[in-house]
């Protein structure tokens, strides 16, 4: 459930920010079946994964942080 959070968040900022999963790929230096897996939440993305996506983007780790679901 976490995994697919964070997949969702870098999906919606990617496309906000005009990338392609193959050219954002290619600028992670990571297959694009890898990002794909992140992306629908299959893989939960590494802590210098997520830093590298903040960098790349140009977002803080703050944002792309999925809110607290409160209950």
């Amino acid at each position: 459930m976490e995994a697919e959070k964070w997949g969702r968040r870098i999906r919606a900022f990617r496309k906000l920010k005009g990338y392609t999963q193959e050219s954002f790929a290619k600028e992670m230096g990571v297959s694009v079946s890898i990002l794909g897996e992140i992306e629908r939440g299959n893989r939960m993305p590494t802590e210098e994964f997520l830093s590298y996506v903040s960098e790349i983007l140009q977002i803080s780790l703050k944002d792309l942080t999925p809110p607290e679901e409160s209950e």
